[in-house]
This record gives structure tokens, C-alpha cells and sequence, in this order.
């Protein structure tokens, strides 16, 4: 689930396709396939620096300007791609108001201790053998109670990513077992905004479409434990034999107490009470000003002239904390608000991207294709999971990866004789869960930038997420638990 909005905010009944009679599929392909391999070659031959440092922003704006070119070609008047920008840039307000709070949170959560306390604590009881099955349980549960996928990462998942990486566990494995938890917890929760999104789209309701997906996602996650069980065995990991002196250089340099998980229980609980994620996550902030100021003034008097000026520096910008510990100087640091704005900007350039594609029509245009060749249930079902796929790369969003396939197929499982949450089934073991893959879209950037690992490292250790839609394909491909509509 993306934090940012609510059912209400979704507007559902306003989600409009816009189609283009004029475009053919050659056409709608044609920003696709030049993006792809812009980025392709961004990625693999410049090392992510084809044009600077943002290079994939730039990429994205520049598939933005083929698709303009193609759209002028079919009639489609630039007011209309500004529009449909602009409801995009509309629709990530507030989960760019949620990224530049995490940056706070990780600087202000770090100043007073409290990410330290964690890491401290978490070393104690987390041992190597155990730690990653561990987190992705952790991270279900919590991804449940909540909702909220991209709230269980900002919290536990950074103190996750802290802990293993002092134990000496590779960030990319940790990053992947929170991602894996997190989404789990995301399908599951009827607080999610996806859970409830996908079967209004496909016409069934919550609660069926949760015991429908257990199905499916049931098993996905008894994998994703057993394989991050063997990986656990299998990796030689140098924090255990390290502990001692680590939480001696934690001990010597902050003033760990109990008391500071005060600040993340005070989190969870305005979550779990349904509070907006920006109070929320601003209260997190505040509370760790306080505390910073009850638990760390030597802290803040080494960072800065002053402590106010060290608070303020922990909000914005970069802040480094210095220990007798090389591996505690790499991870006691962090990048405020600052360090969320290639991310934002990311965001940004992807909702342009799919907002001048959805505008000439190549959305549904590529759809409409996908939808034609679905001549079986289980082509019906291929064709769906490669629509959220693709609609997760091209459109940068969840949500239109569930919106437009959802809209575009209903009509056709209905002709087949499926019931609805086959479909409502599908749309999340694809398009939900899929969409922390993508690292241009909304989901990957947030994932990416809180966790402060690339979708590269995570990308195959995020078990639970890509081995999704193998799952309800193999359930599709031998008719395991496909419902038929029901004769009245």
C-alpha cells in the first residue's frame, strides 16, 4: 500500500481510461520499447550515469517527450497530456510529503538514540541463524496491524536494515525479507488501500477477496520463509564474533535506554488508531526532537554550534555520527530531507511519463492488445498478470496497474464464467505486490530511498513479491481454486 491516500482519495468512480481510436499498437509501443532501452542501457553499460546522476529522471522525461511526439502525430492536444500530468503530479502530493518526513525521521530517530537503542537491543536478540525469516515475520505482522507496507518499512524495516547490517548480513537479503513481510501484510490487511482497491475494481467484496487470496499468497509466503531459512544457514555473516565491541562503540557513544522505544510504540499506536500517516509520522519527529534533547546534549553539542543547529541539520540535511566502530560509522548516518529528493524527483519524472501515455491513449491501447489474445482461462490470467506487469513499468503507479486492467478485464472473466475475485486475485498477485520491482515507479523509488538500498540489490531477494505471479499462474495453469460464478 502507498501511505498516501485512502479509499476515499482513490476517487474509483472517477478513474477514467482515455482511449484513442487513432493510435495503433505500434504507435503505443513505441515510447515503451525506447524507454526500455534507455534505461537498459543506463543501467548495465553507464552504471546508472548515462546523463549525471539523475539519469533515469532524465530518461523518464525524455520517454515523456516520444510519447508528446507520437500523441501530435494522432491528434492529441497538448492541453490534455498537461491535464493528465498534472493529475498525476496531483496524485504523489502526498506521498512526497510522506517521503520528506521519513528523511526527518531517519535523522531525528538517529540524533536521539533511538534507531542506536534499536540496533543495541536488536543484536541481542536477533542472532544471524534466525534473522532473516525473522524479519519477514516481523514485518508481516506489523504490515497487517497496519495496512501499510510503506509504514512498516520507515519504521521496523530501517531499524531492520541497522541490526543486520551490523551482524554483518548483506543489506540487499534484509531489504529483500522486509519488502517480502511488508506486502504480505499489505495483501492480507483489510486497512490496505490496495486490498480494498482491488475488488471494487473487479466487483467483488473485501472479505471475499481476502479468504480468496489466501490461496494463493498463503503458500507464497511459506516459500519466501523456507528459502530465506536455507539462505540463513548458507551465509558466513562477521557480526556475531564482532557483538561485544559493537555494542560496547553503541554503548559508549549514545545513552541507550528503554525508554527510547517510546518514540516508535507512539508511532505504531496513531497508526494502528487509524491516524493520518503525515501526523503520525510528524509526531515521530517531534517526539525524537524532544527526546534528543532529554537523552543525547552531548550528541547534538558535537554536531553543530549548538543544538537547536544539530536538530535543525538532522531534519534537512546529511548528519554523521562518529564512533570508535567503522561498521557503526556507516551505519550511524543519515540524510534528512535532503537525501529524499532524488527519490521525489524520480516520482515525479514517472508520473509524468504515464500521465502523458495515459493522455494519447497508449494505456488502453496496450491493454485492448493484451485483452485479444485471451482466448483461454488460463491466457485470460496471463493476459492480466502481464498487464499489471507492464502497467507497473509504464504507468509508474500501483494503482493504475489495478485500476485499468481491472476495468479492461472484468467484462471478459464475467464472459468466461469466472467469479470476480479471480480477478480481484490476481490484480494483487500482480499489480500490488509487483510494483516495489519496478525502480521508477512510485513503490520501488519509496522502498529504495527509506531503505537505502537500490531495487538492483533487493531486487532477488524480495522472494515473496516476484514469486507472486508464478503462483497464481501455476493455480491458473492446473485450475487449483479457479470459482466459477455461481448459478442463481
Amino acid at each position: 500500500m502507498q501511505d498516501d491516500k485512502n479509499l476515499s482519495e482513490i476517487e474509483i468512480e472517477d478513474q477514467t481510461i482515455i482511449e484513442n481510436k487513432e493510435l495503433s499498437i505500434w504507435e503505443a509501443l513505441i515510447p515503451v520499447v525506447l524507454l526500455m532501452l534507455m534505461l537498459a542501457y543506463n543501467i548495465f553499460y553507464a552504471d546508472g550515469e548515462a546523463l549525471g546522476e539523475y539519469s533515469n529522471q532524465f530518461i523518464l522525461l525524455i520517454g515523456g517527450g516520444i510519447a508528446a511526439i507520437v500523441g501530435f502525430f494522432n491528434k492529441v492536444q497538448i492541453k490534455l497530456m498537461i491535464k493528465e500530468i498534472w493529475e498525476n503530479l496531483k496524485s504523489v502530493f502526498v506521498p512526497i510529503m510522506i517521503l520528506f518526513l521519513v528523511g526527518a525521521l531517519a535523522g531525528t530517530w538517529l540524533v536521539s538514540g533511538v534507531i542506536p537503542a534499536m540496533v543495541y537491543y536488536g543484536l541481542q536478540v536477533l542472532s544471524p541463524a534466525i534473522f532473516l525469516p525473522a524479519s519477514v515475520i516481523i514485518c508481516a505482522v506489523i504490515s497487517i496491524a497496519t495496512g501499510s507496507s510503506w509504514t512498516t518499512s520507515a519504521t521496523v524495516g530501517i531499524a531492520l536494515i541497522g541490526i543486520g547490517s551490523a551482524l554483518g548480513i548483506h543489506p540487499g537479503m534484509i531489504a529483500g525479507a522486509v519488502i517480502s513481510g511488508a506486502y504480505f501484510g499489505d495483501k492480507m490487511s483489510p486497512l490496505s488501500d490496495t486490498t480494498n482497491l482491488a475488488p471494487a475494481m473487479a466487483g467483488t467484496d473485501l472479505f471475499t477477496h481476502i479468504r480468496y487470496m489466501t490461496f494463493t499468497t498463503v503458500p507464497t509466503l511459506i516459500v519466501t520463509l523456507i528459502a530465506f531459512s536455507i539462505i540463513s544457514m548458507s551465509i558466513d555473516t562477521t557480526g556475531s564474533a564482532d557483538l561485544s565491541s559493537l555494542l560496547r562503540s553503541i554503548d559508549n557513544t549514545f545513552n541507550i535506554t528503554p525508554l527510547l522505544f517510546i518514540v516508535p510504540l507512539a508511532v505504531i499506536a496513531l497508526i494502528l488508531l487509524k491516524t493520518k500517516p503525515l501526523i503520525a509520522l510528524g509526531t515521530g519527529v517531534l517526539l525524537a526532537t524532544v527526546f534528543a534533547f532529554i537523552f543525547q546534549p552531548n550528541i547534538l553539542d558535537g554536531l553543530a554550534s549548538s543544538k537547536f543547529g544539530s536538530i535543525i541539520n538532522a531534519i534537512l540535511t546529511d548528519t554523521q555520527i562518529t564512533t570508535d566502530n567503522e561498521k557503526l560509522n556507516d551505519l550511524f548516518s543519515a540524510g534528512g530531507m535532503k537525501g529524499m529528493l532524488w527519490t521525489i524527483f524520480l516520482i515525479c519524472c514517472a508520473m509524468v511519463f504515464g500521465g502523458i501515455m495515459d493522455a494519447i491513449g497508449a494505456l488502453s491501447r496496450i491493454t485492448k492488445a493484451l485483452l485479444s489474445v485471451a482466448t483461454t482461462v488460463f491466457g485470460l490470467f496471463a493476459s492480466t498478470v502481464i498487464s499489471c506487469l507492464g502497467l507497473n513499468a509504464i504507468a509508474s503507479d500501483q494503482y493504475l496497474a489495478i485500476v485499468i486492467p481491472g476495468k479492461m478485464f472484468k467484462k471478459a472473466y464475467q464472459d468466461k464464467g469466472l467469479a470476480p475475485e479471480n480477478l480481484s486475485r490476481t490484480l494483487e498477485d500482480s499489480g500490488t505486490v509487483t510494483s516495489v520491482l519496478i525502480p521508477w515507479n512510485t513503490c520501488g523509488a519509496y522502498q529504495s530511498g527509506v531503505l537505502g538500498v537500490s531495487v538492483a540489490e533487493y531486487f532477488v531477494y524480495a522472494i515473496f513479491n516476484w514469486l507472486s505471479p508464478f503462483t497464481t499462474l501455476f493455480f491458473a495453469a492446473l485450475q487449483i481454486k479457479i470459482r466459477q460464478i455461481s448459478s442463481k
